[in-house]
């Protein structure tokens, strides 16, 4: 919908609001509900929110340490500029329509460094001036519950209930219980504009996944934080409740975000060349070294909670190595489509909570980086890579992942000091909350016997 058909059906009165929505550290959407007359009028200009909304945690506490905002500059405003080009109905909310805005510094109207969106442009903008777009999908996979969200939050989040009974993975009579949710899900986001493509049961009772097709990296992760955002509030309106939490119970499979990306140049694939072996072209070859060599740096941004690492266990398709491999669900990294021009890496690593703008952004720089010195990637593993004991360990919690993460120097220099200390706060900041909590294990586990 551009703004054209917006103001239209503003005139007609078949839309009344009109969301406007940001991406927060979390990849959550935030903003404000607008009478759409006003925002056809002036509000399609820029708005404004309280710059706190980038700095912090889930519970949406304000934690000291960050350099951009504190009660000490009195937590002022940032502007939301409505990117038009993003408008789109919401089907699944009667006479509303959405659109996503970038954040800008109050006073220059300049993008907010570490906000999402512009964290991802930034290392899009890297790519183009290199003469490559980058193509880029997400599987989203989450959980479905009988329970509502509020059944389950007053029941202290115990006697969780999955909406099946068994692993259902590709399964087509198990999931055909579940249309009553998954329909809906994939038919409104379809009208929404995004360019769905199926869902399917996945490895565990309960477990849902959805595809979204490959689409230019900017469009992958709006259509990502769009999804995730739907999928909650469709399963609500339905009287169940859908979680992303990677790892919510642990004897069940965790939920990942596999992003699977390429390189374009002129509409072609530059990740493909018929003569090479497995059709990998010499630059696949080292975008894939840079991937792999610096994923221990960017693991917070695949894996950003204390949670995210318990997801991490063998024989469960999460990895836990760093290596690369052909057509093989136990490495963190998966060369896909070899052979064809479809050849692509999917990266295995990422829990379902990932914000898609971070992480994207920082395997397009780890990519870029292996691009600019020319990085040879080593060969691929084979067999059960949760046994090789050579292949190097994927960060194994978030503590360790903070310090990658603090003393990257590549991160630094792809995307800012200042960007890589606020997420390193962010980080430090869910650290120490878990930290603080005395959690339900201790208790039952030393209560008497300790």
């Amino acid at each position: 919908m551009n703004f054209d058909d917006l103001k239209a059906r503003v005139s007609d009165g078949s839309i009344d609001t009109v969301l406007a929505c940001f991406v927060d550290m979390q990849g959550r959407l935030m903003g404000k509900r607008f009478h759409a007359v006003n925002f056809v009028e002036t509000s399609y200009a820029e708005t404004h929110c309280c710059n706190y909304l980038l700095a912090t945690d889930l519970e949406m506490a304000t934690p000291d340490g960050y350099a951009s905002t504190s009660w000490e500059s009195g937590y002022g405003d940032y502007v939301m500029q409505p990117d038009l080009a993003t408008i789109r109905p919401v089907p699944w909310l009667e006479g509303t329509a959405m659109v996503l805005c970038d954040v800008l510094d109050h006073h220059t109207h300049e993008p907010v460094p570490h906000s999402p969106r512009a964290v991802l442009k930034k290392q899009i903008a890297r790519l183009e001036a290199l003469g490559f777009d980058a193509m880029m999908a997400t599987e989203l996979e989450f959980f479905l519950f009988e329970q509502s969200y509020d059944e389950i939050r007053k029941n202290g989040f115990r006697d969780l209930t999955p909406i099946s009974g068994y692993n259902e993975d590709y399964h087509i009579f198990q999931t055909t219980k579940e249309e009553g949710v998954m329909r809906p899900i994939r038919n409104h986001l379809f009208n929404a504009g995004l360019p769905i493509e199926n869902s399917k049961g996945e490895a565990e009772t309960g477990q849902e996944e959805l595809n979204i097709r490959y689409s230019a990296a900017l469009d992958c992760a709006d259509y990502h934080s769009i999804a995730k955002h739907a999928i909650k509030e469709i399963s609500w309106q339905h009287g169940r409740a859908a979680s992303f939490l990677p790892k919510w119970h642990h004897s069940k499979v965790g939920s990942s975000s596999h992003v699977h990306q390429s390189l374009w140049v002129d509409g072609k694939p530059a990740f493909f060349d018929p003569d090479a072996k497995l059709g990998m072209s010499e630059l696949m070859s080292h975008y894939m070294a840079g991937l792999i060599a610096y994923s221990p740096d960017y693991t917070f941004f695949l894996a950003p909670y204390v949670n995210s690492y318990k997801r991490f266990s063998k024989g469960t398709f999460a990895p836990t190595k760093t290596v690369w491999s052909v057509d093989n669900r136990t490495a963190g990294f998966r060369l896909c489509g070899e052979g064809t021009k479809g050849v692509r890496v999917e990266c295995r690593i990422g829990g379902s909570d990932l914000n898609p703008y971070l992480a994207q952004a920082a395997m397009l720089a780890a990519g870029i980086k292996g691009i600019e010195d020319k990085m040879a990637l080593p060969a691929p593993t084979t067999g059960d890579v949760y046994e090789d004991a050579k292949a190097a360990d994927i960060p194994q919690t978030l503590r360790a992942a903070t310090e990658t993460l603090r003393n990257s120097k590549f991160l630094r220099e792809a995307m800012g000091d200042d960007v890589i200390d606020h997420y390193t706060r962010c980080a430090e900041w869910e650290q120490e909350e878990f930290d603080r909590v005395v959690t339900d294990w201790e208790i039952a586990r030393g209560f008497e016997r300790a």
